[in-house]
Parts: structure tokens; C-alpha cells; sequence
């Protein structure tokens, strides 16, 4: 019976199957992960060891996750999986925003028909209790997408800021500032959704570029011009203001001018047409804008007639346009020059300087609009219209009255709530707020920014900056599905009260029975015996029904973090948080705030940012515009392990963009990352490392290389995880597997590991450098393929170890740095190359076909002479996979590589050409180095006929 070579190559198994089938193998390995508690497990292994806390920023549960969402919490996974890798204790507790704006849109838009066709009320109690019911279910749906996407957490017991003990603790929170002296209650201008007819804090808003009316208007003086200056006696003159929002122009009371700024009055002849526009006497504006408003607006052989500074303007009056009312001239720190006239309108009611420059000279803070944007009764000519509607009617009344200098369009860039998507207005209602000065808070937030790590690092200035402007932190809204403000009006005098106890007693009752206690009981159940109105003695009181700002609810999400034991008072509650870079005006800001506020320190000690998902073109993903990849279609048809590669590949701190092309390029990759994992793991299934591995010294040259090469490797990687430089650990791996594994290590290890006998120590020394690789390799890539890590893992250790996530990272060994080595292989790869290059063209001008078919005659002098020769020219033949190699020293330094075919005939076995094929004949058709890898393997006892037993 003829002996069977083929049944003498060690093929490798097929254990790890070269298709990932990941759509179809990751949900099997979740369901696993979850009946195995892997997360509950790894916390148990990694007990007593020191820890690493990420909090979660809590997204809004309104809906299923998007690529924005998966793009978040992949990162945080990477985060938490590679600190528990590095032996941390890394408990990782997810979150839900649930209050606020778009859940309760949503509800009472689907309340509405049902409930008036019933002839039901829609109450606040009624939205309360359907929009906890809606923010439930997409929590429950959220939960179950964000484990798809291979992330382990404490899923059971995320944190949800509508919670009993959650709603307690906002109270408290607020009762804590109270305590302070750091909440009040005024009326002031606040940003004002016109959509959702509540206040919004600047975090709130997002800006959009549209076009305005820009005017340009006169308001006569009614003080004697001859006071601002003698030049001006017995004439008439006008302040020309300049504003791009006419309809505040019914709440004007003031012009405000810098005091060191120097104006002019400048006579413009009277128009042969009878222009009214142009029969002012004379007008008011800043020196320095002059020369271009006289372009502007077509003055020509205008007359100075006076300089003087803005404060000679401080105390006068000017009349308004088309009312009768005075115009209060004032100075002030905040007018500019960089656009304008210098003379700036100045409504108390519709701006924060307006305000606070009003405030000053003892204006009141007029604002005849009322929830809706619309003129209130009071408004002479344009009552009842909607404000940006009106602003046409007011262009036309000014240029009827005569005081219309200029108009024209003006793009700009204007906020607009951020839920509505409605553009806002300053508008003075009775709102609470924060003060950022009471206690401090603005200086010590601005001291303890310094303190923090942020990356990117401009992230601190960013973050100081905020501060440094911030005004007051507007905490109340108009709305009904949120924490409400524990405050009691006296119904005989109006007065509120909101002390710090009372709002302590009404959370008791909240973490008993809910924030909806305030809706269900009467005021009654919450007022203290003997509790009377401290100004006039009453005892009758009304709730307040205003809600707290949903950013003070995330806010006080970092004490989760000390409900969960992680974190003490006296430390930040969280090593790092990571969020989009929108945050450093929300989640950041109020967290810092309210950490300051109840702590007295920073809640973190790191904070990263990370950009947008864009497409291709990196422009905003709109359904409208077709460009939206949705994460759930992508991971049932490519696995969510090609999400989190994509993740990995991207420099997150920008903007990352993302296509059906470039996740082609992640899945080119994924494959290349794979197939080194089959490599590896498939040449392992008859090795055991407990009794077959080769002492490190013992190894071949090029094994220790390869793994002094992975410990190098473990040194980049470690480091980039440990400084969340996710892109260069996986342009590490992904380097490492294609260059020297694949295309030098593989490629040279196949003889060995195919050809030679199965136990033999070629072999086995080749199996050891393959084991140690992998177990590093699939240990370094386990944060971003964590599916692929673990099945991988799962083949490699026979199932015996568990979970790879409970592994921890391989350690950098300072012994295998080995300089001298690597330096040696520097050399002699770039020999390789050389050899590669000439083999290439002998290939291409059709001289050979496989390289084994060549004999390569090297020529070196010098030192890479003795480097070449110490290596043997038996081993150069199998590091450059060719026959044969012979090396000859030369005078001079270099090297010279001649390609030619080698001698013999081709071994049927092993494929090299050799001399020495035949001369066994039991075996006629292989050469003498297989014949005895034969008879080593398959013919222990000696048996060498060529025939089977």
C-alpha cells in the first residue's frame, strides 16, 4: 500500500473558522456572557484591587441608539475593558436621562386626540405618569442595543434620573444651594423657547445661520445738544443705533455708549428729493465706524461739527422712534466697536447687558411679549402679532416716521432650542437661578478646571472660558415632566418660600413615592406644623409648579458613583468622564457646578471629548439627505465588532466620518486581524504549553525575535490604552499582524511548522513563539474586537480559562527588550527586502515562479558580512523562502543580491529544489531533510519501507 505524503504536511485545524459569521456567532456569545454573569465575575476577580471609575454621561432615553450614541459607548467599553485588563477594578454602572422636554412632546402629542375625545383634561399628572411609562420602554430597548454592541456593565441596576431615590436627590441637591445662599428668584432675561414656551439654559441652545433685517435707526435727543457740546447749540440731532432684532425696538429704554470711545456729530445736507431719512440736522456715532457708515449709507459732503467722548452722552435723553417715551443715554463696559454705530439699543427685558447696564441706571426690566412670543395689548400698533413676525410693520413704521436710516440683510448665526429647533428670545420672566458669584462658585470652578486632565488638551480653556462669561445658571422650566421646585407661594401675598429644610422634608417623601407626590398631595402634606408666610403671617400657600433644569439632573449623577461605594466625599466621584464635545456646556458644566456646590471639588479627574459621526463627506447624517447608517442594520449584517474596529481606527477627538466605503476598508481590516488569529490559534491545536513549549532561550533566532517584536508591542499597546489613544493601539495591532507576522513571521514559520515531524523541537519551538504571540495578541486586542477576542481566547485555551475579559493585559518584560537583537534584525529584514525586490523582477520578467524555485547568491562586506554569516546560509535560505542561498565576502561595504534558479529538482513534499531528492528510495520524490521528518513523525520505531502499517 502506497504511503500517503500528504497525510505528513501538519495542515493547521480549522478550530477558529476563517469567516467570523458575526452576525449570526455574537448574539450566541452575549447570551453566554449574560447567563455566565462575565461582568458580575470580573468585578469578583478583580476585588480588593485598586479602582478605576468611569461614570456615564446618561444619554436620553427617548428611542433606539443611533451611530452618534454607539460611537459614545463603544469608547466608554474601551475604556473600562482595557482598565480591567490592566488589573483594575473597573465597575461600570450606565445611565438614563429621562426627564425633560422631547419625552413630554412626544406623550402629550399623542395625549392630545385621545384624551379631548374622551373630554379628559390633559393634567400634569397625567403627562408625569406617561411619559415615565415611554421613558421605560426605550430604556428597556436602549439596554438591550447597548449590550449587543459587546459592552459589559451593571446593566440591571443602571442608574435612571427618574428614580425615587435619583428624584430625592435633586431635591436635596437644590436644597444644598439654598443652604448656601447661592438660589434666588428674579425676573431677568432668560433664553426662551418659543417651541416649547419654557426658559432654557445656554447649554439648551444650538446656533443656526439664517438672515435678519439689519436697521439702522434714529432716536432724536431730547436733552439740548449744546450739553454733549457747544458746537451743537441750536440744532437738532439724533443717536443713530444699529440692531438686527427690530421687534425689541417696543421695549427700548436706553442707549448705551462706551465712555472712552470718541463720537462724532456730523451734519448730512438735506435731500433735494425731500427725503425724510436724510433731514436730520445732524447725527450721532462712533469716530471710528464713521468712514464706513458713510458708505453705508451714501453720505456724501457730510460736516463734522463735534468730537467728544461717550460719557459726555451719560444722563441725556433721546425719544423713541414712534413712542412716547423717553430713551434713558447711559455708558457702559460693554459696547464695542466691531460693528454698528456705537450707540447701542438697549432693551432691559430682551438682553443680559441690557439688563445688567439697565439695572445700573434703575430701568426696569420691560418685556411686552408674553410665553408665546406675542405681543402683549400694551404694544402700540403691533399687539397681538408674533414678534419675528412683526418686524416688517416696524421697518415700515420707522421709514413712514422718518427715523429709518439704513436697512438691509443680515446672516448671522442665531440660537435656537435645541429640542424645538425654534429659534429663541431673550425674554424677562420670574425664573430661579443659581448663582455663579454668591458662593464663589464662578472662582473656584475656574480653579479646579486647572486641576483636570483634558483632552484634547484645549479643552481647558475652552472649559475656563465658559466660566469666566457664564451668566447665572437659569434652573427653572415651565414644564410638567421633570423634578419640581419645592416652593410654596402665600396665597395672600404672593410671597415664595423655598428654604433648604422644607425642600429636604418634600424628598423624603420623593424617595418614598416619587417626584409625582408633588402632583397627587395637596400643598398641605408638605408644610411643617406652625409653618406661616414670614411677611404677612398667612398660612394658606400654593405649590410652585415650575421643574428644575434637566442639566441640574444629570448634574447630580456623579453621587451614583458614592451610592455604588465607588467613591468617597472627600475624592472626585469619577477618574475620567468622556462625552461628545458638546458637553463642556452641559454635562460637564453642570456636574462641575454641582460637584462644587455639594463636594467642593471637581467630580472628575480626566475629562475626554470625542467629535460627531459624519458621513463620507463628513457632513451632518440627515434621513432627509439619505446619508444615515443606522448601528442595528449595520451589526445584523457585519457583526458589532466591525462597529467597534471602525471606532477604534478613528481619531475620536474629531470628527469621525463614516461610509458603506470606508467600513469596506475596516472589514479588509477585520479580515486581515482575523486571519492572523486563525494563524495562530490553528497551528495550536496539538500543542500544549504546559508540556511542549522551548524554554525563551532555546527558541530559534527569528521565534525570539518575533517575540521580542510582541513584547515591544505589549509596551506601544499598553501605553496607548493607558492614554485612551485608542487609534494607535489598534494602528499597532493592525501593523504588527500584516507586517511582521503575516508577511514575515507566517511566511517564514510554514516550513517548520507544515513540514517538520510533529513533535520534533523545530516544530516545537515554532508552536511555543506561536502561543505566546497569541495569547498576547488576543489579550491586546480584546477592548476592541471583544466578540472576536473571546472566541478566539475561548479556542486557544480550550474553553478552561473562562472569558478572555477576565484576563488581564500581558506584561512588558524588560528582559525581552533585547536592543542588540532587534538591531540585528533590522538588518538583516532589510537583506530580506533586498532579496524580495530581485525576486520580484526575476518573477516579473518571467525568469521563475515561486521564489522556491531560486538559489540567491549574496555578496556583503564589512559588518553586514559577519551578521550574514553568523546567520547561516541555511537559515537565510528559509528567512528569504528560497532553495538555497550562498554568501560570499567582498572588499567593500553593501550588498549584492543575484537571483538565479537553483540546482535539483523540486521536492514533492516540502516544494524546495534540492540535489538530494530520491536518494532515499523508499522515499524517490522528496529530499533528504523531509525524509527524515518522515521517519521522526510517522515512523517512531524505525519502519521505513514507504508503506502504511
Amino acid at each position: 500500500m502506497t504511503f500517503d505524503l500528504k497525510k505528513t504536511v501538519n495542515l493547521p485545524s480549522k478550530d477558529l473558522p476563517m469567516k467570523g459569521n458575526l452576525a449570526q456567532t455574537e448574539p450566541q456569545r452575549l447570551k453566554r456572557w449574560l447567563e455566565a454573569d462575565v461582568y458580575g465575575k470580573l468585578r469578583q476577580a478583580r476585588a480588593g484591587r485598586p479602582v478605576f471609575r468611569l461614570h456615564d454621561g446618561p444619554p436620553y432615553a427617548n428611542g433606539r441608539i443611533h451611530m452618534g450614541t454607539a460611537f459614545n459607548k463603544i469608547l466608554k467599553d474601551f475604556i473600562v475593558k482595557s482598565r480591567a485588563m490592566m488589573g483594575f477594578d473597573t465597575a461600570y454602572i450606565p445611565g438614563y436621562d429621562c426627564h425633560g422636554l422631547p419625552i413630554e412632546t412626544k406623550v402629550v402629542k399623542e395625549l392630545e386626540g385621545k384624551l379631548a375625545a374622551k373630554g379628559v383634561a390633559l393634567t400634569p399628572l397625567i403627562i408625569r405618569r406617561e411619559a415615565r411609562s415611554f421613558a421605560e420602554h426605550h430604556i428597556n430597548q436602549m439596554n438591550r442595543d447597548f449590550q449587543r454592541l459587546g459592552i459589559l456593565g451593571d446593566w440591571n441596576n443602571a442608574y435612571r434620573t427618574m428614580s425615587y431615590d435619583y428624584e430625592a436627590d435633586i431635591l436635596r441637591t437644590l436644597a444644598a444651594f439654598v443652604r448656601q445662599g447661592s438660589v434666588y428668584r428674579g425676573l431677568r432675561p432668560v433664553h426662551w423657547s418659543l417651541g416649547a414656551q419654557s426658559a432654557l439654559a445656554e447649554a439648551e441652545l444650538e446656533y443656526k445661520d439664517v438672515v435678519d433685517p439689519s436697521i439702522y435707526v434714529a432716536f432724536p435727543l431730547v436733552t439740548d445738544p449744546a450739553a454733549i457740546a457747544p458746537e451743537l447749540a441750536g440744532r437738532d440731532a439724533a443717536v443713530v443705533i444699529w440692531t438686527t432684532t427690530p421687534w425689541t425696538l417696543p421695549a427700548n429704554l436706553g442707549i448705551s455708549f462706551g465712555p472712552d470711545f470718541d463720537y462724532v456729530a456730523v451734519e448730512i445736507p438735506t435731500a433735494a428729493d425731500g427725503d425724510e431719512t436724510s433731514r436730520a440736522k445732524t447725527y450721532i456715532v462712533a469716530a471710528k465706524l464713521l468712514p464706513d457708515l458713510a458708505q453705508k449709507f451714501g453720505w456724501t459732503h457730510l460736516r463734522t461739527l463735534a468730537t467728544f467722548k461717550g460719557a459726555a452722552l451719560d444722563g441725556k435723553s433721546a425719544r423713541h422712534p414712534w413712542l412716547d417715551r423717553e430713551s434713558r443715554l447711559m455708558v457702559g463696559e460693554h459696547v464695542t466697536l466691531e460693528a454698528g454705530t456705537g450707540a447701542v439699543h438697549t432693551a432691559p427685558g430682551h438682553g443680559m447687558e441690557d439688563f445688567v447696564i439697565g439695572k445700573r441706571y434703575g430701568l426696569e426690566p420691560y418685556c411686552p411679549v408674553d410665553q408665546r412670543g406675542v405681543y402683549t395689548d400694551e404694544v402700540a400698533h403691533f399687539a397681538g402679532q408674533q414678534v419675528f413676525d412683526a418686524n416688517p410693520g416696524i421697518i415700515e413704521l420707522l421709514r413712514q416716521r422718518g427715523k429709518l436710516v439704513f436697512v438691509e440683510d443680515y446672516p448671522h448665526s442665531y440660537p435656537h432650542c435645541w429640542r424645538t429647533k425654534t429659534p429663541t428670545i431673550f425674554r424677562a420672566t420670574p425664573q430661579w437661578f443659581i448663582s455663579m458669584d454668591a458662593a464663589n462658585l464662578r472662582h473656584r470652578a475656574i480653579t479646579e478646571i486647572a486641576r483636570v486632565q483634558w483632552l484634547p488638551p484645549w479643552g481647558e480653556e475652552r472649559m475656563r472660558n465658559m466660566f469666566i462669561n457664564r451668566g447665572d445658571w437659569c434652573i427653572s422650566r415651565q414644564r410638567a415632566w421633570g423634578v419640581p421646585i419645592a416652593a410654596l407661594r402665600c396665597q395672600s401675598c404672593g410671597t415664595v418660600h423655598a428654604t433648604a429644610d422644607f425642600m429636604e422634608r418634600v424628598a423624603e417623601v420623593f424617595a418614598q413615592e416619587g417626584a409625582d407626590a408633588w402632583y397627587v398631595r395637596p400643598a398641605t402634606d408638605f408644610i411643617p406644623p406652625g409653618f406661616a408666610c414670614e411677611h404677612c403671617g398667612a398660612t394658606d400657600f400654593e405649590k410652585e409648579m415650575d421643574i428644575l433644569d434637566v442639566w441640574l439632573d444629570s448634574g447630580v449623577s456623579w453621587q451614583t458613583m458614592e451610592r455604588a461605594g465607588l467613591a468617597t466625599p472627600d475624592e472626585p466621584a469619577a477618574d475620567v468622564y468622556i462625552e461628545g464635545s458638546d458637553q463642556y456646556r452641559g454635562w460637564f458644566n453642570s456636574s462641575l457646578v454641582v460637584s462644587l456646590g455639594l463636594r467642593g471639588h471637581a467630580p472628575y479627574r480626566a475629562v475626554i471629548t470625542h467629535g460627531y459621526v459624519l458621513d463620507k463627506d463628513r457632513e451632518k447624517m440627515s434621513k432627509s439627505q439619505g446619508n444615515v447608517i443606522e448601528p442595528q442594520s449595520l451589526i445584523e449584517t457585519g457583526g458589532a465588532d466591525l462597529l467597534r474596529l471602525w471606532t477604534a481606527s478613528v481619531d475620536y477627538t474629531d470628527d469621525a466620518p463614516i461610509s458603506e466605503e470606508i467600513l469596506a476598508r475596516i472589514g479588509d481590516a477585520y479580515r486581515k486581524l482575523r486571519n492572523t488569529l486563525c494563524y495562530l490559534v490553528n497551528n495550536l491545536s496539538d500543542f500544549d504549553p504546559k508540556t511542549d513549549a522551548v524554554p525563551f532561550a532555546e527558541l530559534f533566532e527569528i521565534d525570539r525575535w518575533a517575540l521580542v517584536e510582541t513584547n515591544e508591542l505589549t509596551r506601544r499597546v499598553r501605553t496607548a490604552y493607558e492614554q485612551y489613544a485608542f487609534q494607535a493601539a489598534y494602528t499597532a495591532l493592525l501593523n504588527f499582524c500584516t507586517t511582521q507576522l503575516s508577511s514575515i513571521y507566517f511566511d517564514v514559520l510554514k516550513d517548520r511548522l507544515y513540514t517538520y515531524a510533529p513533535k520534533s523541537y523545530e516544530r516545537r519551538a515554532a508552536q511555543t513563539a506561536l502561543h505566546d504571540i497569541a495569547s498576547s495578541l488576543i489579550r491586546l486586542l480584546a477592548p476592541m474586537l471583544a466578540f472576536t477576542a473571546d472566541e478566539a481566547w475561548e479556542k486557544l485555551t480550550r474553553n478552561q480559562v473562562g472569558s478572555v475579559h477576565l484576563a488581564e493585559f500581558p506584561a512588558y518584560d524588560p528582559e525581552r527588550a533585547q536592543p542588540e537583537l532587534r538591531a540585528r534584525w533590522e538588518t538583516l529584514l532589510g537583506v530580506r527586502s533586498a532579496a524580495l525586490k530581485e525576486l520580484e523582477q526575476a518573477r516579473a520578467a518571467g525568469d521563475l515562479g515561486s521564489s522556491l524555485e531560486a538559489q540567491v547568491n549574496l555578496r556583503a562586506g564589512g559588518r553586514l558580512y559577519e551578521v550574514l554569516a553568523d546567520y547561516g546560509a541555511e537559515a537565510l535560505s528559509l528567512l528569504l523562502i528560497v532553495s538555497r542561498v550562498t554568501l560570499e565576502q567582498m572588499d567593500a561595504d553593501g550588498l549584492s543580491v543575484q537571483v538565479r534558479p537553483a540546482p535539483g529538482v523540486k521536492c514533492e513534499r516540502c516544494w524546495h529544489y534540492e540535489t538530494t531528492v530520491g536518494e532515499d528510495p523508499a522515499f524517490p520524490t522528496i529530499c533528504h531533510r523531509c525524509v527524515r521528518n518522515v521517519r521522526a513523525g510517522w515512523y517512531p520505531s524505525g519502519r521505513s519501507d514507504g508503506t502504511t502499517a
